[in-house]
């Protein structure tokens, strides 16, 4: 008998470690997948350029059913991580489902690249492209300076942990830059050297470098409007709260109830006085979730006639602060693309579906929608609030993975790399700047 359940516990452990190699499987699976589909998109706008989009649907209707089956494999990846208990096998399904959904999508990708690659190669205008190229660089450089002193005037208002997201664009951005420089001219002495495909991978990572450059300088001004909106949206739901805190006297006292209160007041109690640099993004998410806890509290103490309909100004600031949330953790996932793991990608590709589910729900793009019916306030706002918190969700592990791929020293861009090859020790932000490319054996000669 001691024999026999011997063997069903270490059944029941070897079904374990099956299933938790199969969940970091689905993991691996949704980033390569999902990076996948951005580099194809990137792909198929250069190759819509060169070559026409009647050349190119087969690629971009390919792309747009990935996408779609994409979708539903990050769903599947949220509901793994939301708060309702699930079954071992109900994990083992979903992940097994992510895993092929994945899989589809890349085969699928593959197949309709390579039919593309060879049109494509002979169509680039590659000289117009490398100046191009260089053309931006110079554009680009031009800005650095501005944001810069854009980066030391916000640093005189704001707290450090509210700059961290931005505050190394400015350097990041120029490593990007000179990188962008490098590659261009890899892409020429391979194109005169007939290395014709080695000279296309060299050319896509200069574009891409350019472009993440952009978006790394666009953050910096992005950054401050979203930080002037964070104050004033934090002033409409300080007042939200404590109109919340006064209606909530009134209601039943119950434990959650209180416990909500309380924590409202400490949220509030902890905003610093005026001249104090702050985080307004950091005391939106506490405020905002102190104040969604202290509704859901409400909600479960009271009948839902008794409740009162929000006002209109309270739906609008919530939407206006779930499409910043978003803004922002997209901005940075974009301009870290290569750094970033499953955890805030999913979490973004939620909060993305439940910002487009509230324009359905509205009949119109919400933030166009001027009168909200009282009928539909309180789902609208519930929609919102739930965005901004999967969008700071995202932005949170975002920051964690950024943080922890990020070079402990000071180095250069190609502090890691020399002479013809690879080095160990690579440095990590080309690490980041490459994750996003399918580059192959140009590596072994790009830094030459």
């Amino acid at each position: 008998m001691a024999g026999f359940w011997g063997k069903r516990k270490q059944q029941a452990l070897e079904l374990e470690a099956q299933d938790a190699t199969l969940a970091q499987r689905a993991k691996s699976a949704l980033v390569a997948a999902d990076e996948r589909v951005r580099v194809t998109a990137d792909e198929l706008d250069f190759a819509e350029a060169e070559l026409g989009r009647e050349a190119t649907n087969d690629l971009s209707e390919a792309l747009a059913a990935v996408k779609q089956h994409l979708a539903e494999a990050f769903q599947l990846n949220q509901l793994n991580h939301d708060e309702i208990p699930d079954t071992a096998e109900e994990l083992r399904m979903r992940n097994a489902r992510i895993v092929q959904l994945c899989d589809w999508a890349e085969d699928l990708l593959d197949e309709r690249l390579s039919a593309l690659s060879d049109t494509i190669a002979r169509a680039r205008r590659a000289p117009e492209i490398i100046a191009g190229v260089r053309a931006d660089v110079t554009r680009l450089r031009a800005r650095i300076p501005h944001a810069r002193e854009t980066i030391e005037r916000l640093a005189a208002r704001y707290a450090p942990e509210a700059l961290a997201r931005v505050e190394e664009n400015a350097g990041q951005a120029d490593q990007l830059l000179g990188f962008a420089e490098h590659s261009a001219g890899v892409a020429e002495r391979r194109r005169e050297a007939g290395q014709r495909e080695q000279a296309n991978l060299a050319l896509e990572a200069a574009t891409e470098s350019v472009r993440r450059a952009a978006t790394l300088l666009d953050a910096v001004e992005t950054f401050e409007v979203e930080a002037l909106r964070a104050e004033a949206t934090l002033a409409a739901i300080v007042e939200d709260s404590r109109g919340d805190l006064e209606v909530a006297v009134n209601e039943p006292r119950t434990p959650a109830v209180v416990e909500a209160m309380t924590e409202l007041r400490a949220a509030l109690a902890a905003l610093p006085p005026a001249g104090v640099n702050t985080d307004p993004f950091t005391q939106l998410s506490r405020l905002r979730d102190a104040n969604t806890g202290l509704d859901a509290a409400i909600a479960a103490a009271r009948e839902r006639a008794a409740r009162p309909i929000p006002p209109l100004e309270h739906v609008h600031h919530a939407i206006d602060d779930a499409d910043r949330q978003l803004a922002i953790a997209g901005d940075v996932i974009a301009g870290h693309r290569g750094w970033i793991g499953a955890d805030a990608r999913t979490r973004l590709a939620e909060a993305e579906r439940v910002r487009i589910d509230l324009d359905r729900f509205l009949g119109a793009p919400a933030a166009t929608v001027s009168v909200i019916g009282e009928d539909h306030r309180e789902q609208s706002m519930t929609m919102a609030r739930r965005v901004a918190h999967l969008a700071g969700e995202a932005l949170q592990l975002a920051q964690r993975d950024i943080d922890n791929s990020r070079p402990q020293g000071p180095d250069q861009w190609g502090g890691g790399w020399g002479g013809g090859g690879r080095r160990g020790g690579g440095n990590d932000l080309m690490g980041g700047i490459l994750g996003g490319l399918v580059i192959g054996s140009v590596l072994d000669g790009i830094f030459d």
